[in-house]
């Protein structure tokens, strides 16, 4: 079993409090790490530091800083196998997916950012001959980054590197139910060369850490991806300080399958969509919207394609591993349960998987129902899981409407053949994100975020620096 305590001040240190928890892996139900449990004095001790550090790294030459943020990119590439079975063990995800998530998603995002560290510039402002206005942009200072359990390094390298790359210092608190892949990114910054303090990780409950956070004076932002309610629970309390908040809380994206789509593209697509990560990814396609003219051929392909998905262990590279927590399983089942008391008609799917020596992790089949009305709890509420709801509709304006009635708007999609259709109606649809013949296509230069629900600000691209950055207008006069 691997053992893991705080990363604070560039080193491994003990809880004050002396805690500790198990991580579990949710393939087998047995736990594979134990690591340590941060309170309220381990956040304080890691914003002191932290602070320290933040003036360090603003005075290190830009080029430097921006070699490190490199440095750490080419560690990862050069740990994959290692961070990857991290990443696996704890969330469930396939070992392929773990790979590309340190590969082409975590090292990427470093280095992304670290060619925009000498590319924050202010502007210079025409005001009068008599007077020279100009801006600056600074860093905040200390920023914290309360991250989920559905890719633990995917989710931390999101906020990390722009916050790093705008001049702070950072405090991540990844999530007890899977934090293994994020936990180890201190050590990795310590080794690439950055200031001791500047990388912290404190793991523990969001009732202990996360509050501390919120409330400490010297964190002047907050990323956090999580929940509604707990997202308005942020808002309130940074209010006590002003704290910048960064809110990603949750999607239930529609994936509409028009007349003239390419069915086995929009098929194979659509099950990409649905049941990567069994699920377990925010801007997944989980309510699926078919044009009746193809309805029932769509369906039939959908479903056949379902059918053929195997289920395992992430580290055995099955398409459909484990939900990450027994207590996450039992919601899963129960919004099928709930599905079929409502009447949707059930295709496939619909139980825990416990034959083939999957009885002690936490698999659900995967799971389509058809027949789904707009008001069913299975199609309105996030499941985060393996299951899919179908609903015909009739015209584009149906499919618009359907789409858009929802809290969430995060992501939705859409396939086609028909240009102008699809400019018309990702210009209808309310979400921060819309997919047209593909899914999942967020690179790194494009923002992402929501609308309504699914949160507020901007994550990705040259605009995430701005979550990190403060602006200072100078007024001289000169005449």
């Amino acid at each position: 079993m691997k053992e893991f305590g705080l990363y604070i001040d560039g080193a491994w240190v003990d809880a004050a409090g002396g805690h500790t928890f198990e991580v579990i892996d949710p393939a087998t139900g047995r736990a594979v790490a134990r690591v340590a449990r941060g309170g309220a004095a381990d956040a304080e001790r890691a914003v002191k530091v932290a602070k320290a550090a933040a003036a360090s790294w603003q005075a290190m030459p830009l080029r430097e800083r921006a070699a490190a943020l490199w440095r750490m990119a080419e560690i990862m590439v050069r740990d994959v196998e290692e961070l990857a079975l991290l990443e696996t063990l704890d969330s469930g995800g396939a070992l392929w997916y773990s790979r590309v998530t340190v590969n082409d998603v975590a090292a990427k995002r470093f280095e992304y950012f670290a060619g925009l560290v000498d590319k924050i510039e202010g502007q210079q402002i025409p005001v009068s001959p008599n007077h020279h206005t100009y801006t600056l942009r600074e860093p905040l200072g200390v920023t914290a980054h309360i991250i989920p359990w559905n890719g633990p390094l995917w989710e931390a390298s999101r906020s990390v590197p722009p916050a790093l790359a705008a001049g702070n210092a950072v405090i991540l608190k990844p999530a007890q139910e899977a934090l293994l892949g994020a936990i180890k990114l201190g050590e990795i910054a310590k080794e690439a060369g950055l200031p001791d303090g500047l990388v912290n990780v404190v793991p523990g409950p969001g009732s202990e850490v996360g509050e501390a956070l919120l409330e400490h004076a010297d964190v002047r932002g907050i990323t956090f991806t999580g929940s509604v309610e707990v997202g308005r629970r942020m808002m309130r309390g940074a209010a006590g300080t002003m704290k910048r908040l960064v809110l990603e809380l949750g999607g239930n994206a529609a994936n509409i399958v028009f007349d003239d789509a390419d069915l086995d593209q929009a098929v194979e697509g659509s099950v990409w969509a649905a049941f990567s990560n069994a699920g377990q990814i925010c801007v997944s396609g989980p309510r699926l919207l078919v044009h009746e003219a193809i309805r029932q051929e769509f369906v039939r392909r959908f479903v056949e394609r379902v059918e053929s998905l195997s289920i395992g262990p992430g580290v055995q590279d099955h398409p459909i591993g484990p939900v990450v927590s027994e207590r996450h399983m039992r919601s899963v089942l129960e919004h099928i349960e709930g599905g079929k008391r409502e009447g949707a008609r059930l295709l496939t799917g619909g139980y825990r998987v416990t034959t083939g020596g999957l009885a002690d992790g936490y698999f659900v089949a995967p799971t389509v129902f058809d027949d789904v009305t707009p008001g069913m709890r299975i199609s309105r509420e996030e499941v985060f899981g393996p299951v899919v709801t179908i609903t015909g509709f009739g015209s584009e304006e149906e499919a618009v409407r359907l789409a858009n009635d929802t809290e969430y708007g995060l992501a939705n999609g859409m396939w086609t053949k028909d240009l102008g259709r699809a400019h018309r109606v990702a210009g209808k649809l309310q979400s921060g994100q819309v997919y047209v013949n593909e899914w999942f296509c967020g690179d790194i230069q494009c923002p992402a975020g929501g609308y309504k629900l699914s949160g507020i600000g901007r994550e990705e691209g040259q605009q995430a620096l701005s979550n990190y950055l403060e602006v200072k207008s100078v007024r001289m006069r000169i005449g």
